[in-house]
């Protein structure tokens, strides 16, 4: 199971950005400066306001950061229960490098043309960068969300395919039942990370298999095969604000 902390690469990135902070450090200050009372008279909301733009640019990097090790960990081992050892292909890309970046709780994976980007936008003007791929719980637990969904079917080791008929119920949040079930990739492991497609091979969600695939065989078709995690029908469902 790969649940290394950031490669070199990411703390180059980082470095860089550990570089700027410093930079807008003494820009801070210069510009704190600049706002003492001269000779000039100013105007005092004047004031304010350039201390607070200065203030919201310079909390961006720290808020806007590289993973600690422990969130990074937390955050490997549950991408891995769904794409295995791919954590690595994930980052070393062949199109541009990529890496993992927390903003307000979330994890968003960027390329680093975006993060350099998104760098010098202030927090109070900077929503989302690059994808959501999940959050992090107050108990320091990581919940991946469905914005996940591409990269996890992309690298997906457990795959479970549905009946027509059975893709709407999916799609509002329910379980995958035995007699929802088309076909199963083979040697699933109970509770492990699969990721639910329609027969069309399009990805509709993802979820924690129920039962192993030899179990899945002698189950009854109203037994579980996959518990539900997520869905896009969550797009539809109002659930946006929870999502981003």
């Amino acid at each position: 199971m790969y649940i290394a902390g950031p490669r070199s690469g990411d703390k180059e990135t980082a470095a860089q950005i550990d570089s700027d902070a410093a930079a807008s450090t003494l820009l801070v200050h210069d510009n704190l400066s600049a706002l003492q009372p001269s000779k000039r008279p100013a105007s005092s909301r004047r004031r304010r306001n350039s201390l607070c733009q200065i203030r919201s640019a310079f909390t961006t990097f720290i808020t806007m950061r590289p993973l600690t090790e422990e969130e990074t960990k937390t955050l490997f081992l549950k991408l891995s229960e769904y794409i295995g050892r791919s954590i690595e292909r994930m980052i070393n890309r062949t199109d541009e490098r990529h890496s993992f970046r927390l903003l307000k709780d979330r994890v968003y994976y960027v390329s680093e043309s975006s993060l350099k980007a998104a760098a010098p936008i202030s927090r109070d003007h900077l929503l989302h960068f690059g994808t959501c791929i999940g959050k992090f719980t107050k108990s320091g637990k990581f919940r991946l969300h469905i914005t996940a969904l591409d990269y996890l079917a992309q690298y997906a080791m457990y795959k479970v395919w549905l009946k027509p008929n059975a893709e709407m119920s999916f799609l509002y949040g329910n379980n995958v039942l035995k007699s929802g079930m088309a076909k199963i990739t083979e040697s699933i492991p109970q509770y492990a990370g699969v990721v639910v497609y329609n027969m069309s091979d399009i990805p509709l969600g993802f979820g924690v298999a129920a039962q192993t695939t030899d179990a899945c065989r002698e189950l009854e078709p109203t037994g579980n095969v996959v518990l539900h995690q997520a869905d896009i029908g969550e797009y539809l469902r109002g659930l946006e604000d929870d999502v981003f």
